[in-house]
Parts: C-alpha cells; sequence; structure tokens
C-alpha cells in the first residue's frame, strides 16, 4: 500500500496533484455532466470494495452501525450533486475556474455547521467570507467584458451550488465515518449511492449516455480510479495526520494545478480580472485554514470542529 511507502506530506502531496487532473480528464471525456458523474462512480466501485474488505480484516476493525451506513449513504446523494453541479460549471466557465469555485466549501462547511449545528465560525470564516464571494464575482466575469467560458455567470453559479452541495457531503460523510485510518467503507458506501443518484438525475434530465464511445470509456475509467479512489485515498489517510499550518497550503495545490492544467492542456484563457478572483478565493481558503494561535482546533478565532475537518474533504475531489 501508498501509506506503507511514504509519509503523509508525500501522500497529501501525491493527493493533491492526482485530483487536480478530475477537472481535465472530465473536460477531455467529452460527455455529459450526468454521464461524467455515473461512470465516475459506476468505474470506482470494485476497487474500493475491494479496499473497503482489506479495511475490515482484524479484530481492531470498528463495527459500522446502521446509522453509520445511513449517513454515508445520504452523503453519497449530495456527492452526487456535488458532481452534477461541478461538471456544468466545468462546461461553462472551463475545467480550471470550475474546480477553484468548487473549493468554495472551505468557508462553506464551517457556515453550515453553524446553522445545523450550532458550531460557531469563528472570526476567520466569517473574515474570509467577502474575499471568497468576491472572488466569486469576479470569476463569474459581470464585472468583465469578454470574460472566459461559454457562460461565465451561469458556470459560477454552479460552482455556488457546487460548493454548497459539497458541503454537506463532507459533514456527512465525517459524520459516517468511524475510523479516519479506514475510510474506504463509507467512502464506498457513499460511492454506490452516488453512481444510483447520478444514473436516476441523468435518465429524467435527459442526458445520461450508459454506452458513451472510446476514447470517453478510458477518460472516465482514469477520473474514477485516480481521483475517486488513489485521490480521496490519499488525502483522507493524510492530511489529519499533519499540522493544520501544512494543509492550509497543500489545499491549494489542487485548484492551482487545475487552473495550470487548464491554461497548458485545453488552451484555457481566464482574464486578468477573473484570475484575481481565483487568488481571492484561495486567499479565502488559506485564511479559513490557517492555525488559530491557540491550537488547531479553535481559541483565539473560534475555528470550528467542521472547519478542521474541512481541509481533509477540500483537495479530495
Amino acid at each position: 500500500m501508498v501509506a506503507a511507502l511514504a509519509g503523509p506530506r508525500v501522500m497529501s502531496v501525491l493527493g493533491a496533484l492526482t485530483i487536480a487532473f478530475s477537472s481535465i480528464l472530465v473536460k477531455v471525456a467529452d460527455v455529459s455532466p450526468s454521464t461524467a458523474a455515473i461512470f465516475r462512480c459506476v468505474y470506482a466501485i470494485p476497487a474500493l470494495l475491494l479496499l473497503a474488505w482489506w479495511e475490515s480484516r482484524g479484530a481492531d476493525a470498528p463495527v459500522r452501525g446502521a446509522r453509520e451506513r445511513r449517513l454515508a449513504w445520504a452523503a453519497g446523494v449530495f456527492f452526487a450533486a456535488d458532481l452534477l453541479f461541478w461538471h456544468h460549471a466545468i462546461q461553462d466557465v472551463g475545467a480550471g475556474l470550475a474546480t477553484v469555485l468548487a473549493n468554495l466549501q472551505v468557508a462553506l462547511v464551517p457556515l453550515v455547521a453553524w446553522a445545523v449545528l450550532s458550531e460557531h465560525p469563528g472570526r476567520r470564516v466569517l473574515a474570509a467570507l467577502p474575499v471568497v464571494l468576491g472572488g466569486v464575482v469576479l470569476i463569474s466575469g459581470v464585472l468583465d467584458q469578454g470574460a472566459y467560458g461559454e457562460h461565465p455567470l451561469r458556470g459560477a453559479v454552479f460552482g455556488v451550488l457546487t460548493g454548497l452541495t459539497y458541503a454537506g457531503f463532507l459533514l456527512l460523510l465525517r459524520a459516517a465515518t468511524v475510523d479516519h485510518t479506514r475510510p474506504a467503507g463509507p467512502l464506498c458506501d457513499a460511492t454506490i449511492s452516488s453512481a444510483l443518484v447520478a444514473i436516476a438525475a441523468g435518465l429524467v434530465v435527459g442526458d445520461a449516455d450508459l454506452l458513451p464511445s472510446w476514447p470517453a470509456h478510458a477518460w472516465l475509467l482514469t477520473l474514477a480510479l485516480t481521483s475517486q479512489v488513489l485521490g480521496w485515498m490519499l488525502i483522507s489517510r493524510a492530511l489529519p495526520q499533519l499540522p493544520a499550518a501544512l494543509t492550509s497550503v497543500i489545499l491549494t495545490i489542487q485548484p492551482m494545478g487545475s487552473v495550470l492544467l487548464g491554461v497548458v492542456l485545453l488552451g484555457e484563457s481566464p482574464t486578468a480580472l477573473q484570475l484575481v478572483g481565483v487568488g481571492a478565493v484561495l486567499c479565502g481558503l488559506v485564511i479559513v485554514t490557517a492555525p488559530s494561535r491557540r491550537g488547531p482546533r479553535g481559541g483565539a478565532d473560534g475555528a470550528s470542529v467542521a472547519a478542521g475537518e474541512a481541509p481533509t474533504g477540500a483537495a479530495a475531489r
């Protein structure tokens, strides 16, 4: 296993670099949003089942009860919505900018936890919110003539919806995970649930293609095995073992990498204002995830538990 060969720092960086290709693979597959969501999940299920079985061996493996399994399946519903919104954003505003927008959940998770779980988000989250929202406005192109993307404003809306649904997914998956050193079981349940919801949504909307042609299948298989399996497993195992200061830096690898890869591999060309928006969102990400002076779990800045958990899921898309 990779975990036995590399330390958490190496694993986290490799995981972030792996998932930086997610939106690129969705773009080059050139299939509908529903089709990409369906096959990202379907192709990942056999590998995740095998990993879940591997992790469940041994007397020290925690027993996952019915409640945890229900939460994991509910998380999958949110993840399916997240993927569908994100794939629409990729079509509208490009792979790089859509990935930056998707990472809005770093600021949204603490706010959702505040509303649902009464966990106060703290001053850092509240300070980062206007910075992040300003970045979204700039990426949307409403202040910029000739902004990059077929529909940049609509893409920004889909990006915000991606962040909201991803926040719900992270909170539910966190509650469903009994042991964070064994994430494959809950992730497998959530992925199965996501596949079923994506199939149903795709059939209702009418854009699901259950028999995509080659080479689309190859790109989707690569997406599933890299992002959904390898990327998630590396980051889920590594980031909880690292200091919060380091995770805040590692988190920026994926969105920055996606923007650069979009420029280099896909010829995407965001405008200057859109790139300023990217910088604003990334600054907000670092503000939220930076450790407080009294420790990563709270103190002077009142950082919530949800904010502390955000780094693990933020990069794992």
